[in-house]
């Protein structure tokens, strides 16, 4: 066969092609994710978040004939919230410390699994992961040990593993942003203050997403695997860690931004005596503004938390996510201000990590009412009947939020969907009060879905009061203490119209629901309970139409996906170890016969 020589420029432009080929393809590809019905390529489906497909073949009329097409045991037991993620006929997965496992998505049977090496098991709340992220024939992900991983998807071999941050300190490994720690303090903070990753990330332009936890949680609970412990604000425990979110080059892994969730400048903000709504939070301002000189510096271990995969408005260029609330959040006197940019919506641009635009739901929040459901991109009808671009986000406040996606303006709210007490706002007591929605109540991390076609954003809640008491410590002073300790837990699942932001239905469920939803064009939302239910029901009303039982808690999002003409629906069953939800270690994916 004879051999044709390319002129070197010609060579050099066809090699510069072939090596796109992959770059454009996955860029193409995640663009249109949303439309992919043979897919699941983003954590949301799509970088609006909304949890929905097109696809129809499992419907309100025959789900009930729905039955596991296969289960894979992955021999991990811990926490497992993970999102899997369907790509040309192969599902990945997360598991609790973070191995990832690849099957063949039509049976299951295992194609490769990379074993995690943890640096450290001693992690807030059960070392868990949400999730993955594709993109340019890799799998990234970030661990709960502060990694950033590249995995090859074909093969499950390493393709770089950077660290982010030391997780037991919270230093950076380059030691930029984060300030040294007091000696005085360093060991508290090395056994009960960490970073941690475990958001699923996001892939867009080139670039790879990253977010980190640094306080809340996991600054002040005892390690949730070895037994749990629902004290919060232990006296001992003082200082957060300042949390981030990172723009990583998707096929080096070099960092090219980051943005820090406290503000080194104007951290006190305004000083809002109240919410925007006119809610009054108890604050005594004036105290605040004459100890904002003593506690300057208090910006650097402010926490806010960014724990949720985020999403993207590839027009604007513009990436949206929640934060958690600010550090320390037991002992608020030493944080003087609004804290920002905690308990807030974040607007960043892609390209720079520069703020668009943000809006602060709760200022200084004592209660711990961070944003941690990935906000959701929809269209709304404005008064004059055009269409205005909208960032949907779900508050721990028991609460939908509106806000406009270019400006971060607020459009409304909707109504509560879960019980609200007169102690809501209301400052802690030596007696104790106990407040609703509490730290673990409202809408924590599981994702919401849209329906475009009934125009309802389902909201998975938990109804479970916290109660917050002040505890003088030895040195005189107080501080607040927290519990997650209550007689009273169940969980909601609402339908609500972001038109009026009315609850059109709602189920109530015995315990509370810490799994996310999905919607299909088929009439059928589909989320888990904590009891270990899967179930499906119609998304028009809430009637139950399906159920199975898992043998374990649900605290994982469902997917679907469609390979060889049959659609399937997939979901991790694993429980929660801080919630003391049976635990698991199956994904099940579920067809009609």
């Amino acid at each position: 066969m004879a051999v044709v020589k390319l002129p070197y420029q010609l060579a050099l432009v066809a090699a510069l092609v072939v090596f796109s080929i992959p770059c454009v393809y996955s860029g193409s590809k995640l663009n249109k994710s949303e439309l992919d019905s043979a897919n699941w390529l983003t954590y949301g489906n799509g970088y609006a978040n909304r949890r929905s497909s097109q696809l129809r073949q499992i419907n309100r009329h025959n789900v009930q004939k729905l039955v596991p097409a296969w289960i894979v045991q992955t021999g991990v037991l811990g926490t497992f919230p993970t999102n899997p993620l369907v790509v040309d006929g192969v599902m990945f997965f997360s598991t609790p410390f973070n191995h990832v496992i690849a099957v063949d998505a039509v049976t299951g049977k295992e194609k490769w699994r990379y074993q995690h090496s943890m640096e450290s098991d001693k992690l807030c709340c059960g070392s868990h992961n949400r999730g993955l992220a594709w993109g340019y024939d890799k799998l990234y992900m970030i661990s709960a040990d502060g990694r950033f991983i590249a995995l090859e998807a074909e093969s499950g071999q390493v393709h770089f593993d950077i660290p982010v941050v030391d997780p037991m300190t919270g230093k950076e490994e380059d030691l930029e942003g984060i300030r040294e720690f007091n000696t005085q303090t360093s060991k508290a903070f090395g056994k009960m203050t960490r970073f941690a990753g475990n958001m699923a990330p996001v892939v867009f332009d080139k670039k790879v997403f990253v977010g980190v936890s640094g306080t809340g949680y996991s600054a002040i609970l005892d390690d949730a695997e070895t037994g749990g412990i629902s004290e919060l604000g232990k006296p001992g425990v003082r200082r957060g860690l300042r949390a981030f979110i990172t723009a990583y080059d998707a096929f080096d892994g070099k960092l090219i931004w980051r943005w820090y969730s406290t503000a080194s400048d104007n951290w006190e903000g305004s000083f809002s005596a109240t919410t925007e709504f006119g809610e009054d939070l108890n604050r005594d301002i004036e105290q605040e503004k004459s100890d904002a000189a003593k506690y300057k510096d208090a910006w650097k271990t402010g926490g806010g938390s960014i724990y949720s995969s985020p999403t993207i408005d590839p027009e604007s260029k513009l990436i949206f996510f929640g934060t958690g609330n600010p550090s320390p959040t037991y002992d608020d006197k030493v944080r003087p201000g609004d804290n920002l940019y905690t308990s807030s919506v974040v607007a960043l641009k892609t390209d720079s990590g520069d703020l668009a635009w943000y809006k602060q739901i709760i200022p200084h929040d004592i209660w711990g009412y961070d944003v941690a459901a990935p906000p959701v991109l929809i269209t709304m009808q404005g008064d004059s009947g055009e269409n205005i671009e909208v960032v949907a986000a779900a508050s721990k406040t028991g609460r939908l939020f509106f806000l406009g996606k270019e400006d971060g303006r607020t459009l409304g709210r909707s109504e509560m969907f879960v019980p609200k007490n007169s102690n809501m706002f209301r400052q802690p007591t030596t007696e104790g009060i106990e407040v609703a929605p509490g730290a673990a109540g409202g809408a924590n991390w599981p994702p919401l879905a849209y329906d475009n076609m009934l125009n309802l954003l389902f909201v998975p809640a938990s109804h479970r009061p916290t109660r917050y008491r002040r505890v003088r410590q030895e040195n005189g002073s107080f501080i607040n203490q927290l519990s997650l300790k209550t007689n009273l837990e169940w969980g909601t699942f609402s339908a609500i119209s972001p038109e009026n932001g009315k609850i059109e239905w709602q189920i109530k469920t015995d315990l509370a629901i810490v799994s996310g939803a999905l919607v299909t064009d088929g009439g059928l939302v589909f989320y888990g309970e904590s009891d270990g239910r899967f179930v499906a029901r119609d998304s028009r009303n809430g009637k139950l139409l399906w159920a199975f039982e898992t043998g374990a808690g649900m605290n994982a999002p469902p997917i679907t996906y469609e390979l060889n003409g049959k659609q399937y629906v997939a979901v991790a069953s694993g429980g929660h170890s801080l919630f003391g939800y049976k635990k698991g270690n199956a994904v099940i994916s579920f067809a009609l016969p």
